[in-house]
Order: C-alpha cells, then sequence, then structure tokens
C-alpha cells in the first residue's frame, strides 16, 4: 500500500509528512537532512525539554494571561503531562548529529506537544512557535534541558548507586579486621596490612567520589532559561526566568535557579564539563577498585588467590571449570567509555563560539551514557560481586609469612643496612627471615619473635582508625 502523506508548513515553505506522524514541518527537515547514525537524543533531554514547556506554560499564563490563555495553559500542561506519564521515544525520533544548538530538538518538542493539543482541543488552538516555545528559544532551552537532565541523573541514579556500592563495601570492613595480609608496592612485597584497611582505602575513594559529584551540583542547578536568543531576554517577561525556575524547582524537588549571568549560560559549559570531571574520577577509582579485586581473586590455584568472588557463569568455552571475574572486566570497560566520553564532553565545552555553544548535543549524549553506565556497572558490580567477596585467610596468612618485607620491624633495633643484608640472604639462599638473621648472628630467636609481629605492624583496625578521627573532629 502507498503511504499517505499530509503537507504541513514552516517559514521555508512546505513539507511533506506522513499522515500520521505526531510531528510537523521543523521535524521532518530535520528527519530528511540528518540521516547520521543511529543515536537519537537521550530521553532524559526530552523529558527535561517537555517539564520546561510544562513549566513555561504555567508561567507565561502568570505573567501575560491575555497572550497565553487559561484554556491554552490548561491544554499545554495536559498534554506535557500525558506525554510525561506514557513516555514514547517515537515520538521523538531526531538525531544526535544535528544542529549544534539542538534547535530541531526543541522545535521536535515543541510540535508534538502543539499538536496533540489540537488534535484534543479539535481546533487549532495554539502554535508550536507562538504558545508552546512562548518567552524561549533553543539557545536558552535546549542548555536548560542538559542540566535539568545531568542535574537529575546524578541525584537519582549516580548517586544511589555510588552509595550502594559503598555501603557493601563498608559491611566487609567489620569481617575482616583480624586477616592480616601482605601489602603490595609496587606490584612487589610490602609491610602487612589488614584487609579491612585494603577495604577502607577502596571505600575512601568513592568517599570522594561522593564528595566531588555533590560539589558539582549546584552549578548544574542553574538554568539557562530567560536568556532567549543570545543572553539579552528579548521577547522574554520580567520575571519570568525566575518563575519557571522556581516552577520546575517545585515539580522536580530539586533547587533550580535562574542563572545570573545567562551569557556565560548560553555559551559556557563548565558546570557540565566540572560535573563529568567528578565522573571520570568516580570512573578511574573504580577501574582501581575492579583491579585489585580481580588480581586478588587470581588464581585460582596460580595467581594470588587471597579472596573469592561469585562464581556467576562459565568463563570458558573450551577450558571446563574456569570462571572469569566478569564483574569486575565489565566495569573497567565501562570505565575506559567513560573516560573517552570525558574527551568529547571537555572538546564539545570548548566550542563556546561567540554567544552559544554549538555542540550541546553531543556533550550532553556523552553525559548522560556516561552518568547511565557508571550507574548500571556499580549497581552490578555490586550486587554480583562485592557482597560475595570472601577472604581466604590462610592463603594470605602464607604470603605475609613469606615476604621478605617483613623484616622492616628490624630496622630500627638493628639498622636499616643490617635489616637489608637480611632480605638479600634469604632471598639468595631461599632462607626464611629469621633463619638469615640467626645466621648473620644480629638478633636471637626471642628478640626477633617480638620484633617481627604482623599484627603489630599493620596498625590500629579501621574501627580504632574511626573512633580517632571522630576525637580528632570533635577535638577541631
Amino acid at each position: 500500500m502507498a503511504q499517505q502523506y499530509r503537507t504541513e508548513r514552516d517559514a521555508l515553505g512546505e513539507v511533506l509528512v506522513l499522515a500520521d506522524a505526531p510531528w510537523g514541518a521543523q521535524t521532518q527537515r530535520s528527519l530528511n537532512n540528518f540521516r547520521i547514525g543511529h543515536d537519537r537524543m537521550p530521553e532524559a533531554v526530552l523529558c527535561a525539554l517537555v517539564e520546561i514547556k510544562r513549566a513555561a506554560a504555567q508561567v507565561n499564563h502568570a505573567l501575560a494571561p491575555e497572550r497565553l490563555t487559561e484554556e491554552k495553559r490548561a491544554a499545554l500542561t495536559e498534554v506535557c503531562d500525558e506525554i510525561l506519564n506514557r513516555f514514547d521515544m517515537d515520538l521523538f525520533p531526531l538525531s544526535v548529529y544535528q544542529t549544534g544548538s539542538g534547535t530541531q530538538t526543541n522545535m521536535n518538542v515543541n510540535e508534538v506537544v502543539c499538536r496533540r493539543v489540537n488534535e484534543k482541543a479539535g481546533k487549532a488552538l495554539c502554535h508550536p512557535n507562538d504558545d508552546v516555545n512562548m518567552s524561549q528559544s533553543s539557545n536558552d532551552v535546549f542548555p536548560a534541558a542538559m542540566h535539568v537532565a545531568a542535574r537529575t541523573v546524578l541525584g537519582k541514579d549516580v548517586l544511589p548507586a555510588l552509595d550502594g556500592l559503598r555501603e557493601a563495601l563498608d559491611a566487609l570492613i567489620p569481617q575482616n579486621e583480624e586477616k592480616i595480609k601482605c601489602g603490595r608496592t609496587h606490584l612487589q612485597d610490602a609491610t602487612p596490612v589488614r584487609f579491612s584497611q585494603e577495604i577502607y582505602g577502596w571505600l575512601g575513594m568513592l568517599d570522594t567520589d561522593k564528595r566531588n559529584i555533590e560539589a558539582s551540583l549546584p552549578g548544574l542547578e542553574l538554568l539557562a532559561l530567560g536568556g532567549t536568543a543570545v543572553g539579552t531576554g528579548l521577547n522574554c517577561p520580567e520575571g519570568f526566568d525566575t518563575a519557571v525556575a522556581a516552577e520546575l524547582a517545585a515539580r522536580t524537588g530539586i533547587p533550580f535557579r535562574t542563572h545570573p549571568n545567562k551569557f556565560q549560560a548560553l555559551t559556557g559549559r563548565s558546570e557540565l564539563s566540572f560535573a563529568h570531571g567528578a565522573l571520570k574520577a568516580l570512573a578511574s577509582d573504580l577501574m582501581k577498585i575492579a583491579n585489585d579485586i580481580r588480581f586478588l581473586a587470581s588464581g585460582p590455584r596460580t595467581g594470588y588467590g587471597e579472596i573469592r568472588i561469585p562464581e556467576n557463569e562459565p568463563g570458558s568455552s573450551i577450558m571446563p571449570g574456569k570462571v572469569n571475574p566478569t564483574q569486575c572486566e565489565a566495569l573497567c570497560m565501562v570505565a575506559v567509555q567513560v573516560l573517552a566520553d570525558d574527551v568529547a564532553v571537555n572538546l564539545a565545552a570548548s566550542q563556546g563560539n561567540f554567544e552559544l555553544n554549538v555542540y550541546a548535543p553531543v556533550l550532553i549524549q556523552n553525559f548522560l551514557r556516561s552518568a547511565e553506565l557508571l550507574s548500571d556497572a556499580m549497581r552490578s558490580f555490586t550486587g554480583h560481586c562485592v557482597r560475595g567477596i570472601e577472604a581466604i585467610p590462610e592463603q594470605m596468612e602464607e604470603d605475609m609469612e613469606r615476604s621478605l618485607m617483613l623484616v622492616t620491624a628490624l630496622s630500627p633495633e638493628i639498622g636499616y643496612a643490617r635489616a637489608a643484608e637480611i632480605a638479600h640472604l634469604a632471598y639468595a639462599e631461599n632462607l626464611t627471615l629469621k633463619e638469615a638473621c640467626l645466621r648473620l648472628g644480629y638478633l636471637d630467636v626471642a628478640r626477633f619473635d617480638a620484633l617481627v609481629r604482623p599484627e603489630r605492624m599493620a596498625g590500629p583496625t579501621v574501627d580504632a582508625i574511626r573512633k580517632q578521627n571522630l576525637k580528632n573532629e570533635k577535638g577541631n
């Protein structure tokens, strides 16, 4: 059957659109002109745009009821709620690789909302530019939608997933306070460490990452709305910027507020770049933690083999019984992608030519991809790996007792040079440290045993460290 078309019009003339398509001329022009890849505008951005249209309708009616009547306000609000409650990506088919301002996606939303309003009203009640886009420009709407989307996903997805991982690691600490193992620096043996202390180091990294992400949130709560085309606020009524930010804040529970410098808000992307930098730091730390865990779990007979991690699936199509650290590998691959996304985010953020940044869609696509991947990967890593970590104390003890770096405890008594001599002799002739020390005659058995006490060398438990830190904080 031949497809049926209708004719839509915009400022450039007539455009053929599929008869049942929910959009208008400008959306169709973008579909025709930008057949580039398969990446579509992220759902989070589209939801943010619809929220902005809803908020704008409320504020425009309050500020200029003679222009945006109660009938229009009610109709626009109803349709925006309808779209948000039953979100359908088929309404918004445009590629990320379009105009760098996101204008065509803004118009896609305007046209979809307007067409649905008119369909429900049974008449031409609203116009996509004059009513849905009233007091707005793509140049302030799209940057605002980027901030709304980024701030929402950080608060709703990334931080809760990060908290879940932190809590799972924290739960491992009390179980491992008395498990002493060989420390390692430069991939070489080092002095003893409690396994709980090693985990505490991972936890501290994630605590820092959380603070970094939280530090980026206030910048994302600043909205460009009210700047319109170039930051001057042309065609925008006084008070629109603060009122629409307050409306969005009330709707979302996020303290959005108007950006004090609309010229910066339209052309600068430092808030997003800064926030993604925090995601990049998180990705780097997650890769380090995942690598530590998979190395400690390596083996099971020819690796470190100091911990067990859950066996989630067979690891080889040819080697029976093989199980691999797949959650660690998946998390590391996510980290690689986030580090690559950071390059795109920062390059895009640098392209603020005069009054407008024109790499907005690709910037927010990479930002949101990083946030989604990190959220999903942390939840997966927490549930399928971290919660099932078990220490193998026998292997830890064996490795620790064979470590030549226990000799460090002798340095204060016999000096660095003699302690080094003991270590070199033990290594060269495959002796224990005690055997080498006795052969050289530097200490007797009783004194050696009194000095080489791994549990003492490992220092205080994490619980003791935390209590001391709390005491120090209260003292300050």
